[in-house]
């Protein structure tokens, strides 16, 4: 069975994203402070990071055989113009699936039926490889859930001071975790990550 992690860019006092969805600048600043070439299956989204940064980067591109993710990120990001940056399946958890989708260009799979639901066809798209879920709302989901085997954190040195958690309102706190099992120190921000102790 495929194995289920949720990864995200953090501040120090925990957040995704700060108040009225700022702070990328800071939380993301990795993703251009090095001198290795890192493209996506978006020309304009190139990066430059350092070699530690490249190399945990591209262990998350190989790793991954589909994404599941929220219908607000989905929107945010306009579909990712029909083709996620990583360039694998996305599963999309939403109450209803948007105008003009599915598309039969585009990997994307909408799933209405909850949480369980959404993993269930990202395992069958997936494969062999790992299952991503994203951060906030539906890692939490997952989380609850007893869905999510790692927790990947790429700790940012920066107090966002609010905005988006990475986990919120936890249905099953407190939830241990077990390392860090991998810890990877790198210019601007610190990789880890955490093993989901089953409970």
């Amino acid at each position: 069975m495929s194995k289920v992690y949720t990864g995200a860019s953090m501040s120090l006092d925990g957040y995704i994203s700060g108040p009225d969805e700022t702070g990328f600048d800071h939380l993301f600043k990795w993703y251009g402070n090095g001198d290795v070439e890192v493209r996506t299956t978006h020309p304009e989204l190139t990066m430059r990071m350092t070699p530690v940064g490249a190399e945990h980067f591209r262990t998350i591109v190989d790793s991954a055989g589909a994404l599941v993710v929220g219908r607000r990120l989905f929107d945010l990001t306009d579909g990712w113009g029909g083709n996620h940056p990583i360039g694998c399946p996305v599963v999309v958890l939403t109450h209803s699936v948007p105008d003009g989708w599915p598309r039969e260009d585009a990997p994307f799979t909408f799933v209405t039926e909850g949480i369980e639901q959404a993993v269930e066809r990202a395992r069958e798209l997936a494969g062999d490889k790992a299952v991503g879920v994203n951060g906030g709302s539906i890692a939490q989901q997952c989380l609850d859930a007893g869905l999510l085997d790692e927790v990947w954190i790429d700790l940012v040195p920066v107090l966002l001071g609010g905005g988006t958690p990475f986990f919120e309102r936890l249905r099953t706190a407190p939830v241990e975790l077990e390392g860090p099992i991998w810890v990877a120190e790198d210019k601007d921000v610190t990789h880890l990550r955490y093993r989901v102790r089953k409970r």
